[in-house]
């Protein structure tokens, strides 16, 4: 992966990097996407980078995003095993430190079983080093973008808490995308998001209002794909941490009200060679008259290799689903999704926005930039698995040489999901997490069985809530009439 500016690549030059510093602040991600961590003295820091690590209680992959133990045990940590320590790895390469913390040191654990040394099965780290290295396996390296639109609240934990989390005020009112006037309300806050996000060391490449009220976008610069997904999951601590200074929450959940667009979590994949060119993009040559033998004219500026990565995308594509919309509410953003642009089906198209898997490439982009934007996740994703996945099946289909057997979107019809010549993606958590978890899954051939089983497991049990609660929506459906 791409290191941090001002990593340390020697244990003196981490010593000299502290030398003023008496504390540290590690985290490793949880499945949910959730950062679990801690502060460490300085010595029991270096402590453990001089060895394999240090012991983690292995409860944070035995209970959900609001630490209930799971509703049925799964592999990692149990009561069998007591819960047991797991082993945590500091990665020296992804060193920053946080400007609202007093500037305190800051790394990333990736997490270990202290037995065999092998990666845990579910750690979103661990599952994305594994995809990388696959990947380079091959000859390629793999690259990524994310972008979040994110609900804003002028709010704090404590008064969406009081009010039942129901009436909560958006940050700025009506519908403003891309507004350069609207920013001018809370434009401290604004700001602060871009500016500290650069002080984090997390690349921006735009910044502006969304479609709907309190809305922000922020596109997150393009890098290797571990880096990127670590800048995406600290994107979302720094921006809940900026927006605690201004009285704002913001929401990275999926679909937070029904009559309005929901909060995608767009992301961008490409693969380069060893000598660092673009794999998807066609040759100077093929860039007049395009690519012979491509499966039609919207993939003729892609070469066969991104051609074949797109099919193993589709493939694939719903038999992973769970790890790109891996909560109850992001398959609400789904179920409506043709009325705002959320797609719901297996479809492609060149520079399509209703397309789940837009293609990018020239004329409307440079040849360099050509790539794929995936864009069934929400912002509510896990961007270790979403890229992942998405990276799995476009090597699945390399590997395979796969065909792009079906027509681009603009070759379809409404009808044609009517009449089954498109197929559907799971609209709900529960049928997307039975399909994941079948024998025959594809999620199984590039996840592997204890991943697909523990991963799936974890979504069983976020079902099995759902199906529990009992909403506002039915008490006011039925409480009176039936």
């Amino acid at each position: 992966m791409s290191p941090t500016p001002n990593a340390p690549k020697t244990l003196q030059d981490l010593q000299d990097l502290l030398k003023d510093d008496i504390k540290v602040k590690v985290a490793g991600i949880d499945v949910d996407g959730v950062l679990r961590g801690k502060f460490m003295s300085k010595d029991k820091f270096l402590s453990a980078v001089r060895s394999d690590g240090f012991g983690f209680c292995s409860v944070i992959f035995g209970w959900d995003i609001h630490d209930a133990v799971y509703s049925r045990e799964l592999l990692i940590s149990t009561k069998a095993n007591g819960y047991r320590d797991i082993l945590a790895s500091i990665d020296l390469s992804t060193f920053r430190r946080i400007p609202w913390e007093n500037n305190v040191p800051f790394f990333l654990l990736s997490f270990f079983d202290p037995d065999t040394k092998k990666p845990i099965s579910a750690d979103p780290r661990g599952v994305l080093k594994t995809t990388a290295e696959k990947a380079e396996a091959l000859g390629y390296s793999p690259y990524a973008g994310v972008e979040y639109e994110y609900f804003n609240f002028k709010e704090t934990a404590n008064s969406v808490s009081d009010k039942r989390f129901d009436g909560l005020s958006p940050l700025t009112p009506g519908m403003h995308g891309y507004s350069v006037l609207r920013t001018q309300i809370h434009n401290q806050y604004f700001h602060d998001l871009f500016d500290r996000s650069v002080d984090f060391g997390i690349e921006v490449e735009g910044h502006h209002t969304e479609t709907g009220p309190g809305v922000l976008e922020t596109a997150l610069a393009y890098t290797s794909a571990l880096r990127m997904a670590d800048n995406a999951i600290l994107f979302k601590y720094l921006a809940k941490s900026v927006g605690m200074t201004h009285g704002v929450i913001p929401s990275f959940m999926a679909k937070p009200w029904a009559n309005l667009p929901g909060c995608s979590g767009h992301i961008h994949v490409s693969l380069r060679d060893k000598q660092g060119r673009n794999l998807f993009a066609v040759s100077e040559e093929e860039l007049t008259a395009g690519r012979q033998g491509a499966a039609n004219e919207e993939t003729k500026y892609i070469s066969q290799e991104a051609e074949w990565f797109l099919a193993g995308i589709l493939d694939g594509l719903a038999d992973i689903m769970p790890t790109l919309v891996p909560t109850i509410n992001g398959y609400k953003r789904l179920v409506v999704g043709d009325a705002f642009w959320a797609p719901n089906a297996t479809t492609y198209g060149y520079d399509s926005r209703a397309a789940s898997i837009r293609v990018i490439s020239p004329p409307s982009c440079p040849l360099p930039a050509t790539r794929f934007e995936v864009r069934v996740p929400g912002a509510d994703m896990n961007p270790y698995f979403a890229l992942s996945a998405v990276f799995l099946l476009g090597l699945r289909g390399i590997e395979k040489k796969l065909p792009l057997t079906g027509l681009p979107i603009s070759k379809l019809t409404p009808e044609d999901k009517l009449t089954g010549k498109v197929q559907m993606l799971p609209l709900t958590l529960e049928k997307a997490t039975a399909r994941m978890m079948r024998p025959e899954s594809i999620a199984r051939e590039v996840f592997g069985d204890d991943f697909v089983d523990h991963f799936g497991g974890t979504r069983e049990h976020e079902v099995r809530l759902w199906n529990e609660a009992v909403t506002n929506w039915e008490v006011e459906r039925y409480l009176e009439l039936v």
